[in-house]
């Protein structure tokens, strides 16, 4: 019986340790072992390998991603909606006859060289890009060839078909999306999704998505990231021609979110043609009843004017809500003079306290207070190694699982894995940064078992989370359309009287 007992309290005690080694993985190993020794059970275990970052950052999303008290039952998504497809871009345009030269940016493709130059131009920074190709005759002519290449693939496409398709994965959503949807998308939607009659066209609209790998080579270049350049003659949505049929499709609808994106596919209009259909855009907007909030999603643009007037026109105080990423952050405040706006591009991982500072005066200069009748009191930024979202206090609830859900999306959608893979993820966000970089920020240092890090400024709240990033990435398209969606889908807005 004595000897029962020994045993029992034995491996009672070895219960025990092993227990505190789970809750305290960061305890130094010489701890355990004198802990283990001075109970007299004879030699120390080997010690467990230490639990990566990664991991312990996974676990720690898992406990703060819960669903929002008040949850969205339908959500209405327009006006941009086409065909992806996306193959490897430095073999398309082998396969069309183009040789590397010198990378070349152009706001606008007119020809096949104009491409070529201006993939080689991203490709060798590892940026994202999207642009216009006016040649209709010869876009049609590389879709072919691109649609028909083995191992091209078919996928929805564009920001609010994409953002329908993330909400429409949850069942108890009603989603409606109104965009220029042909047979092959259509195809391709989700059961869930509604498509409006009117919405419907005999023709797709297709985008083609050139791909390239970090470490992919052509000519004298070497991509630094993996990343994709978009392009494609597209009238339907560079006139946002659903617009109206999106807004009058609502009131039968009745949701309870507006998610609106497409803007920048107007960047091959005139401006006169730009500056109208801003106005009705407004317009649009402001026939969504009260206490409906509107997310903008932006996109890769670069027209200064185009920007600036979105800002202006008063397109951004008619939306609750933005999405964008780094590209287009340092974009908007150098069109319309923000801080940091002389920064001509990013150097690596965006600098946590000059992205604090431009969210900031977003939400100051044109977001809603006191003196400002705006509805702007969410900003979604995402960047690759990290999200932040800044919100006006008082407006909206659930932002811990927000960011966390949406930048969790990141890293299972680029691996295409249904759960964080730690294996093929990494920590690439700053271990310590400063919340601002014009005033005094406070320092912080990341603690990946308490991912989601909070700071606050003048009435309004930062919640900023890293994201673990894939490192094969199976597929970078949508990705922003996916985190947007998911972050909404977390959040939950307070009901304004």
């Amino acid at each position: 019986m004595a000897l029962w007992r020994g045993a029992a309290y034995a491996g009672f005690l070895a219960l025990a340790v092993g227990c505190v080694f789970l809750l305290e993985p960061q305890l130094p190993g010489s701890a355990l072992r004198s802990l283990w020794s001075s109970l007299q059970l004879g030699p120390a275990p080997a010690p467990l390998g230490p639990v990566s970052p990664e991991s312990r950052l996974a676990a720690a999303w898992e406990a703060l991603i819960v669903r929002p008290a008040r949850r969205w039952r339908r959500v209405a998504v327009g006006v941009n909606a086409c065909v992806d497809v996306v193959l490897s871009g430095v073999k398309l345009l082998q396969a069309l006859g183009l040789n590397p030269g010198s990378g070349e940016d152009h706001s606008v493709l007119h020809s096949r060289n104009d491409l070529e130059e201006a993939f080689l131009h991203f490709m060798g920074k590892g940026a994202a890009a999207e642009r216009f190709f006016s040649d209709k005759e010869a876009f049609q002519d590389i879709a072919q060839v691109a649609s028909e290449f083995p191992g091209a693939q078919h996928y929805v496409g564009g920001n609010a078909a994409l953002i329908g398709q993330k909400f429409a994965a949850n069942s108890d959503l009603k989603v409606l999306l109104c965009g220029p949807v042909g047979p092959k998308l259509h195809e391709l939607l989700d059961d869930n999704v509604f498509v409006p009659p009117e919405s419907l066209q005999e023709v797709d609209e297709f985008h083609l998505i050139l791909e390239y790998q970090a470490g992919e080579e052509w000519g004298q270049l070497k991509a630094p990231h993996a990343n994709r350049f978009i392009f494609s003659h597209d009238l339907s949505n560079g006139a946002m021609n659903m617009l109206e049929v999106f807004v009058s499709s609502l009131e039968e609808f009745q949701p309870d979110l507006v998610v609106i994106s497409g803007l920048h596919m107007m960047e091959g209009q005139s401006k006169e043609f730009q500056k109208k259909r801003l106005l009705e855009v407004v317009t649009s907007i402001s026939d969504i009843p009260t206490g409906v909030p509107v997310h903008l999603e932006l996109a890769s643009m670069t027209n200064r004017e185009l920007m600036s007037s979105i800002v202006h026109q008063q397109v951004f105080p008619a939306v609750a809500s933005l999405g964008l990423n780094e590209q287009e952050l340092l974009f908007l405040s150098q069109s319309a003079s923000g801080p940091h706006s002389s920064l001509s591009s990013w150097n690596g991982v965006p600098d946590v306290g000059v992205v604090s500072d431009i969210l900031f005066w977003i939400l100051k200069e044109h977001g809603r207070s006191e003196s400002r009748a705006s509805d702007l009191t969410r900003i979604h930024f995402h960047t690759l190694a990290y999200h932040i979202l800044a919100t006006v206090d008082g407006h909206w609830a659930n932002q811990l699982a927000a960011v966390a859900a949406g930048a969790r999306v990141a890293g299972t959608q680029a691996c295409a894995t249904e759960t964080i893979d730690t294996r093929r993820v990494s920590l690439r966000a700053p271990r310590e940064f400063t919340t601002s970089r014009s005033e005094a920020g406070s320092r912080v240092v990341l603690n990946p078992s308490e991912p989601v890090v909070e700071w606050h400024r003048d009435g309004v709240s930062f919640h900023f989370t890293p994201v673990l990033v894939c490192q094969d990435p199976v597929r970078t398209v949508g990705l922003g359309d996916a985190i947007s969606a998911e972050g909404l889908f977390y959040s939950e807005a307070h009901p304004q009287h």
